[in-house]
């Protein structure tokens, strides 16, 4: 309609500085009534005979409002490209010395029941023969063992009685003494980590193999011990050869994405253990990391089914690197029960060492004793609680001086 009337005045003659300026009027309203704003006062009219003003140029479709004239805004992403993460800060993990002690004090602070029933029988006036079956019910209690804890009785009674010991300090060192002997401080308890040398020259990342029935908190304990490693500065990979649990691949990828620990998994379950296991073996090697840890199945129900699954496992796996450990995880809570499930692993998949978890349950700390004459192989690492960094290198002194200090 606007460019209808200024047709109608051009016709009848009106002039044109005329026309052009009624025009700019009309317009600038039309633009206020879009935005709901009047603009009440319109620019000057030129002077008669001047030319017509040029159009003002037509604003670029991708202008921001509200930005100078004549500048273009930047281009906006696509409302459907998400913006990218930062990616996710790396925890560190506790030094490992000193892990150990955090399981003395827990062990004085609880009261300590096995030492503290050990002391009160020694540490009377007259030790009669209901006294000694006292103190050896307490030791069998403790998951120590029939013959560890006839040993026990038998060299404190000898000490007793010929030294005549009665003073509480004095019975307490003859305590501790035969304890650690009897967890045995003479065996070899560091973790074989470091990479080794083929025979043909190749450096080879060592490889750690944990087993364990489930429930013992084996893929924890997988998580843990990476943990350790980086704490120490090594490099690791992780293998996630559990595929019969459907949650045990992302429990384990959860614990190494943590430290900056890659985990090598299949992406279905029910997957072949040993080609994860050599897949993770194989990565770690072509990333010239130090330590794969793998991590094993537990649901499995007879013996046969167990060797044949860790026998696969331990064939495919040397064929790109040799074993350096066969660790099983056991509960120490378990106590004697667990010994039996121990005993089977040991003899399929050639254990080297022994991880306690839940060791910081005093009332059971003899299984240390009687899982390493049973096995004959020593403890080397222990599960003190439910924290990232509970779990630490195995210190025979720190842990009688543990039990002895309630």
């Amino acid at each position: 309609m606007d460019q209808d009337l200024l047709n109608t005045l051009l016709a009848v003659g009106l002039p044109t500085v005329a026309v052009v300026t009624l025009g700019t009027v009309l317009l600038r309203r039309r633009g206020s009534s879009r935005t709901g704003t009047t603009d009440t006062k319109p620019p000057a009219a030129p002077p008669a005979g001047a030319p017509a003003p040029p159009a003002a140029p037509e604003a670029p479709a991708d202008a921001r409002p509200g930005s100078p004239t004549g500048t273009t805004a930047p281009e906006r992403a696509p409302d459907d490209v998400a913006e990218l993460e930062e990616p996710p800060v790396l925890e560190v993990p506790a030094p490992v010395a000193g892990r150990l002690t955090r399981l003395r004090d827990r062990l004085s602070r609880s009261g300590s029941p096995l030492g503290t029933r050990l002391l009160q029988v020694l540490s009377r006036d007259h030790l009669t023969e209901d006294d000694w079956d006292e103190l050896e019910e307490t030791l069998l209690l403790a998951d120590v063992g029939a013959g560890p804890t006839t040993e026990i009785v038998d060299a404190l009674r000898t000490r007793v009685r010929v030294e005549g010991l009665r003073e509480p300090g004095q019975v307490r060192a003859v305590l501790r003494d035969q304890l650690l002997a009897i967890v045995d401080p003479s065996l070899d308890r560091t973790l074989g980590t470091a990479p080794t040398t083929t025979p043909d020259g190749a450096t080879v990342p060592a490889v750690v193999l944990v087993v364990g029935v489930n429930g013992t908190g084996k893929t924890t304990t997988v998580g843990k011990l990476a943990r350790v490693l980086v704490a120490e500065g090594r490099s690791v990979v992780l293998g996630a050869a559990d595929t019969f649990r459907a949650a045990a691949a992302d429990q384990l990828e959860t614990w190494g994405s943590r430290v900056g620990v890659r985990t090598v998994r299949s992406d279905r379950d029910g997957a072949d253990p040993a080609s994860v296991a050599f897949d993770a073996v194989r990565t770690g090697r072509a990333e010239g990391v130090d330590v794969v840890l793998v991590d094993t199945a537990g649901r499995l129900q007879n013996k046969a089914g167990l060797m044949d699954e860790l026998g696969k496992i331990t064939r495919v796996l040397t064929r790109e690197a040799p074993l350096s450990e066969v660790l099983l995880v056991l509960d120490a809570t378990t106590g004697q029960n667990g010994l039996n499930q121990a005993r089977v692993f040991a003899e399929v998949a050639g254990v080297t060492g022994i991880v306690l978890t839940k060791l910081d349950g005093t009332a059971k700390g003899g299984i240390v004793v009687a899982v390493q004459r049973e096995l004959g192989v020593p403890v080397k690492l222990v599960g003190l609680g439910e924290g990232p960094d509970d779990l630490a290198p195995f210190d025979p002194e720190a842990f009688v001086d543990g039990i002895l200090q309630g």
